[in-house]
């Protein structure tokens, strides 16, 4: 599978107010101004459109009607091939002039269509954002640049406002499920086939992960949820997150995306997974459950999209499941990931060394008032 992250950055035109959580905010905007972008029969319904199986907004935006299902995949729809990160701030008031960062993170192929991206971000900063406070107005904002990441700490520029120019296009990082074995090297990593085609045989393969590769050696292991985590579970009441609930999610996604963008999910014993997963048992919770709203055009409608949050610590063994976390901490876990939401970080811990409030979304949305 082919991926990479994207930072963008823009500039406020005017003042701007913004919701406590920005994910459905970035996302509803950019959605218009793709479709706006790219699409070329407007008056078309996507599930209908001839050109839905190569249209940039087809594919992120109505991926269950635009990207085929591999034959005899188990996977029931398509995942979307891009995530979202907004603003990591709870802060809703901004000033002109001030910069704010969002990440796109993009799986397979759509990320030979970054263009589209770009030039959609411009337009974004046409509409507006956020509630209309000036003038009856948006905030507008331009963009100031384009970043990918290739390693921590580790970015090359595509895009500046300076010259409006994509200085080149980034290939993105190939990877296979064990990419994310700690001590995996990715420069060793040569892809296999997805369908009946090489994928990028022209790709550089000596470019670094926009990840890192942890490993567990303790049998303590934190889990913070960043932005909250949308899973739906029988056995999973609000704010309790079984150690065996948390896994079944993680491998319905990163198998989903492995399978549908990438070279096929891996042969693993996935009820045996589960069943050592039970073996983990929770020590300290400190998870909320958050409830925020969010409008849907499409629906006309608020709709409620709660999650948990916060902090919590498990312990047992967890040598079969640290490839798992990875790939989950790249490319977020749940259900609504393209908001944002579900971005989770692991580590090795004890007890002793805790503490809370790593969460952007520890707090309940009150913040906001």
């Amino acid at each position: 599978m082919i991926f990479c992250k994207y930072e963008f950055t823009i500039e406020l035109k005017e003042d701007a107010e913004l919701p406590w959580y920005k994910g459905s905010t970035f996302r509803g905007v950019m959605g218009h101004a793709l479709k706006r972008v790219v699409c070329a029969l407007r008056n078309q319904e996507c599930v209908q459109c001839v050109l839905r199986n190569n249209c940039t907004y087809a594919l992120v935006f109505e991926t269950v009607h635009a990207v085929p299902l591999p034959k005899g995949s188990r996977v029931s729809a398509p995942p979307h091939p891009m995530v979202l990160e907004p603003p990591l701030t709870t802060r809703c008031k901004f000033s002109k002039g001030e910069r704010l960062t969002c990440t796109l993170l993009l799986f397979g192929e759509i990320n030979a269509n970054l263009a589209y991206f770009i030039y959609a971000f411009d337009q974004m900063g046409e509409m507006g954002i956020g509630k209309k406070v000036t003038d009856g107005e948006r905030a507008g904002f331009k963009l100031i640049s384009v970043t990918a990441s290739h390693g921590e700490n580790e970015n090359f520029l595509i895009y500046d406002a300076q010259d409006q120019k994509i200085r080149h296009q980034p290939h993105g990082i190939p990877f296979s499920y064990d990419s994310f074995t700690p001590g995996f090297s990715q420069e060793s990593f040569t892809p296999g086939t997805d369908g009946d085609s090489t994928v990028g045989e022209e790709l550089k393969y000596n470019q670094k992960s926009p990840w890192t590769n942890k490993s567990v050696t303790g049998r303590n292991l934190a889990i913070d949820i960043v932005t909250p985590l949308r899973i739906i579970s029988r056995d999973a009441p609000v704010a309790h997150l079984p150690f065996s609930v948390l896994m079944r999610s993680i491998i319905r996604r990163n198998t989903a995306l492995l399978n549908v963008y990438g070279y096929g999910e891996p042969g693993l014993d996935y009820p045996a997974m589960i069943e050592a997963a039970r073996d983990v048992t929770v020590i300290e919770n400190n998870l909320k459950w958050l409830d925020w709203k969010r409008y849907s055009s499409r629906h006309d409608k608020k709709m409620l999209m709660g999650g948990l949050t916060g902090r919590v610590i498990y312990e047992g063994d967890f040598t079969p499941f640290i490839a798992m976390l990875n790939m989950a901490e790249a490319v977020h876990a749940g259900k609504n990931t393209t908001f944002g939401l579900g971005k989770i970080r692991h580590m090795d811990c004890s007890i002793d060394n805790m503490n809370n409030g790593h969460a952007l979304a520890g707090t309940t949305n009150n913040e906001s008032k």
